[in-house]
């Protein structure tokens, strides 16, 4: 579900994700339509992190 918010409305998942920052950014950088192509590439790359982070403080026990 997150990837799909990560394509269509990529400012949207830097605040599911806890990064309210990177959001905004990411948001000023969607109003242009030449801008919503690296916007969602950036998040589904922050996605990704976000995800191995959460896998590798599950196997450390956090």
């Amino acid at each position: 579900m997150r990837l799909l918010i990560a394509i269509v409305l990529p400012f949207l998942l830097f605040f599911t994700i806890g990064r309210p920052i990177a959001g905004l950014i990411c948001l000023i950088l969607q109003f242009t339509l030449i801008g919503w192509i690296p916007a969602a590439i950036w998040a589904v790359y922050a996605l990704s992190e976000w995800s191995t982070d959460r896998k590798i403080a599950r196997s450390r026990g956090y």
